[in-house]
């Protein structure tokens, strides 16, 4: 698996912005006025996740749920793992348990080459141990370090899949190095995907016709739920 040269073809023009369009989650995170939903504060941006092709991606919930919640996000983004740990449990909890919704993942890898080998592996896992995903994608947001730290290369994701019960770290790997190519094609289209409403910065979010810019906290994604769902 050429990991590296793959990513520096296919994703490092867009990590050229990365700086800032992390910067730009912080701001969306600790805005005034979360209830928007746009970057800059405005009126709400509009989209219609109907309009968004999600098919092959990992979910969770019930997949004929009358909301789908589409999330973008890179497994390096510090945002996107403050939305996961703090606001994702509260969502499962209320809505996906019921089947109200369901959440689909969509990949926005721009950080890097770390960014690329998790997308690969990410829909390794969900192909292979789909019951194990939402275990698998916890425990790669309790590994995250710093940006462009230790851990999110192929050698530490195998290294954690092997502390995972239930995950045979040597099969995914195997998966990954013959399918790379697949992985990676369906991580572009992910992206593709989202900048055609828009969206350019992690964590970001479709839910029913609004488009929801940066990790907002909990409040903000049951408002536009509760909207959609009359």
């Amino acid at each position: 698996m050429d990991t590296n040269d793959t990513g520096n073809k296919y994703f490092l023009p867009i990590a050229v912005i990365a700086a800032g369009l992390l910067i730009a989650g912080a701001v969306m995170w600790n805005g005034s006025n979360p209830s928007a939903g746009s970057p800059q504060g405005g009126e709400p941006v509009k989209a219609d996740i109907k309009n968004v092709k999600t098919e092959g991606n990992p979910f969770i919930g019930d997949a004929n749920a009358p909301i789908t919640l589409a999330v973008w996000s890179d497994f390096q983004c510090p945002f996107c793992k403050r939305w996961e740990t703090e606001t994702l449990p509260l969502l499962e909890e209320k809505y996906v348990k019921n089947g109200q919704v369901k959440i689909v993942f969509l990949d926005f890898a721009f950080l890097g080459p770390d960014s690329i080998a998790a997308a690969e592996y990410n829909h390794a896992v969900w192909k292979l141990y789909p019951q194990m995903y939402t275990d698998w994608r916890a425990a790669m947001y309790k590994a995250q370090d710093q940006e462009h730290g230790g851990f999110g290369n192929a050698a530490s994701i195998d290294a954690l899949n092997a502390t995972i019960s239930g995950l045979d770290a040597a099969r995914i790997a195997a998966d990954v190095k013959a399918s790379g190519a697949s992985y990676r094609a369906l991580a572009d289209a992910g992206r593709v995907e989202g900048q055609k409403v828009g969206i350019n910065a992690t964590p970001s979010f479709v839910i029913g016709t609004r488009v929801v810019a940066g990790a907002y906290p909990y409040a903000t994604f049951e408002a536009a739920i509760e909207e959609a769902l009359k």
